[in-house]
């Protein structure tokens, strides 16, 4: 009787989810399994926690959401805490499992992690992180593009999307003790206070992330304007927000594509619903760089000659960090983020630019803080951003320094959302 062990990484969902499917397809007894990663919770990058607690709070509830959504199946998630290849070789032994079942990463950690775990295990890895597949592209992932309009201009004439993959309707799997999703409290965080100010709660797990997808395109029918509305900043209807969704892959990419496309058939088809689809393409290149990049991603120079140039430390970055710094749009910005983990696109690009090129922060610090505090923390779409605006990145341009005062006069030209988070 075959078993074996299915890892759920960056990809807590049920539905298309290719790997979980050929498990299931090709054994009798599946085990559903989740690792958080030790180091997230006791590891720095640049001096700065890895891992805060409103990006810890959404990963725990989608985690109870698919263990849920598991148990309606017959099945369970089998929860640990500590290194992940020690775990996965522990428990393919023990429960006598043949072939270990998971989605591939694009950071270099994980990649890493996936050759390592490759030399031990029969690993057997499914890509489900993008809308358009690695296998699928039109060119290798060396010949990458360094402009993403080049790229999306040839995926969207060379390269198809693949139709959506049904979830299992029952996973057979053993008994054995069972083990609990912890609290934030359990593991040394308190719950943070919920601000009244916030865009959106953002409720983790897949049922969550269906139902801001429901709400956004057929209940509100907000996607009609999407274009119009998305550097808004004060409100949860001016962007999908569907991006905390995408990070721990409680929604997959295409899943929200052919909403769209039905959205187009039913609804309305205009500039807005395919902006949308432009967005996750931009997502999807970030994907592709950051799997292409490895280490390069996350050294100062990044992809570039050489790095920006640095002219101010700690105490120019700890006062960015809490929102005390002269500029009161860029402090607004840090303070909703500090509060209820999310900040607007439009004011990721200026704070991070504010960072690197007024007070001559390293982009990294800027990153690592992110990484901390997002509530849609990816490290290709985080990391590959702030290389943009760093000038090291994929970007012809060599860096994006933002007119803060242009900016407020555009984008914040009452003070009202300077005014909503003054304190």
């Amino acid at each position: 009787m075959s078993k074996a062990i299915y890892w759920f990484r960056n990809d807590l969902r049920i539905s298309d989810n290719e790997g979980l499917s050929e498990a299931v397809k090709g054994n009798k007894v599946v085990y559903p399994l989740y690792v958080l990663d030790e180091r997230l919770l006791n590891h720095s990058f640049m001096g700065v926690e890895r891992l805060g607690v409103h990006r810890l709070r959404f990963l725990l509830e989608s985690l109870r959401d698919l263990k849920s959504s598991l148990q309606s199946l017959g099945s369970d998630l089998f929860f640990f805490i500590g290194d992940p290849s020690t775990i996965l070789q522990r428990q393919y032994e023990e429960w006598a499992c043949s072939a270990l079942y998971a989605q591939q990463g694009v950071a270099i950690d994980e990649t890493n992690l996936e050759r390592e775990l490759s030399e031990q295990l029969n690993a057997r890895w499914y890509w489900g992180s993008t809308l358009y597949h690695l296998d699928d592209l039109p060119m290798t992932i060396e010949e990458l593009p360094k402009i993403y309009t080049e790229f999306r201009k040839a995926v969207e004439k060379q390269a198809i999307i693949r139709e959506l993959v049904a979830a299992p309707v029952i996973i057979e799997t053993e008994k054995h003790q069972q083990t609990q999703i912890p609290t934030l409290e359990d593991l040394g965080f308190e719950t943070p206070v919920v601000d009244d100010r916030a865009v959106e709660l953002f409720l983790g797990g897949e049922t969550a992330g269906k139902r801001r997808l429901h709400y956004y395109l057929w209940e509100k029918e907000l996607l009609s304007e999407y274009k119009n509305t998305r550097n808004g900043l004060i409100g949860g209807d001016y962007s999908s927000k569907f991006s905390p969704w995408l990070a721990q892959g409680c929604l997959s990419p295409r899943t929200i594509f052919y909403e769209i496309k039905r959205f187009e058939k039913y609804i309305k088809k205009n500039s807005s619903t395919y902006w949308l689809i432009f967005e996750l393409i931009w997502r999807d290149y970030f994907q592709f760089v950051a799997y292409q990049a490895g280490a390069s991603l996350f050294k100062k120079q990044g992809m570039a000659e050489q790095a920006p140039p640095l002219f101010d430390k700690n105490r120019s970055f700890n006062s960015w960090c809490e929102g005390l710094t002269a500029e009161p749009f860029v402090n607004a910005n840090m303070k909703e983020l500090n509060r209820t983990g999310f900040m607007s696109n439009r004011g990721r690009q200026n704070v991070a630019s504010y960072l690197i090129h007024d007070l001559g922060v390293d982009w990294r610090k800027g990153a690592a803080y992110f990484e901390k505090m997002l509530v849609d923390y990816d490290p290709a779409s985080n990391y590959g951003n702030w290389a943009y605006i760093a000038g090291v990145g994929n970007d012809p341009r060599g860096g994006r320094k933002f007119n803060l005062q242009s900016q407020k006069e555009i984008y914040d030209p009452k003070g009202e959302y300077q005014a909503l988070w003054s304190h």
